[in-house]
């Protein structure tokens, strides 16, 4: 499980003044929640790029007043009109207490559709799923092995062990389509042995008059 520390500096004014003055000194504000008691703190900016610029799922040790928290990301909220990241909140992770989070899929194998010449198309990256914080890991592996031609993989089909699928069962994960030069060797197909079949029948011809000189004698 991949895991990154953030330090940061227990937060004791709040409004919006004290938010600007930490913007100014490039700090962003943020908060723990989930554990014996809230706790808000704020750090560089730059120590959350690690986890803010990244498809990875990964734990986060918060260490913040003398103490360490154990957490995973929640939310990022960032400016409308800068797009930079202004307030970020965190769930501490609590043995005994089950929290519901992202993991991304991972996918392996060659479908058998795509050996045929077709194209993987991937609908959804990552599935929310709920589970014990022991049970958490980097990403859900999927076997694409056996998705055929014009075949579909659907959350239902997900065999996770300890852990909640939230989303529903019936949507779409990944399928195989035909490619355009499959879908015009198909069309040509037809074509082609229908141009064949008046050759055929012709060189057939002459063996009909043979056959019958035959019989007469």
């Amino acid at each position: 499980m991949k895991s990154i520390t953030i330090e940061g500096q227990i937060r004791t004014e709040f409004g919006k003044p004290a938010t600007r003055q930490l913007r100014l000194e490039e700090k962003v504000p943020a908060v723990i929640y989930g554990g014996a008691s809230e706790v808000n703190f704020s750090a560089p900016a730059a120590a959350f790029k690690n986890i803010v610029y990244t498809p990875d799922f990964m734990v986060v040790d918060v260490q913040v007043g003398g103490k360490s928290h154990k957490c995973v990301l929640k939310d990022l909220q960032f400016d409308k009109v800068s797009d930079r990241l202004i307030h970020v909140d965190f769930l501490e992770l609590v043995d005994d207490k089950k929290v519901t989070v992202t993991l991304p899929l991972k996918f392996v194998g060659t479908p058998a559709g795509v050996k045929a010449g077709g194209k993987l198309v991937t609908k959804i990256k990552s599935l929310k799923v709920k589970l014990l914080p022991k049970y958490l890991r980097e990403n859900i592996e999927l076997d694409l092995t056996n998705l055929e031609l014009n075949g579909n993989v659907r959350v239902e089909d997900v065999k996770a062990e300890n852990m909640e699928i939230m989303n529903s069962p019936r949507i779409p994960i990944a399928s195989v389509t035909m490619t355009r030069q499959l879908k015009q060797e198909e069309a040509a197909a037809p074509t082609a042995a229908k141009a064949a079949a008046p050759a055929a029948a012709k060189a057939a011809a002459p063996a009909a008059p043979a056959a019958a000189k035959a019989a007469k004698k």
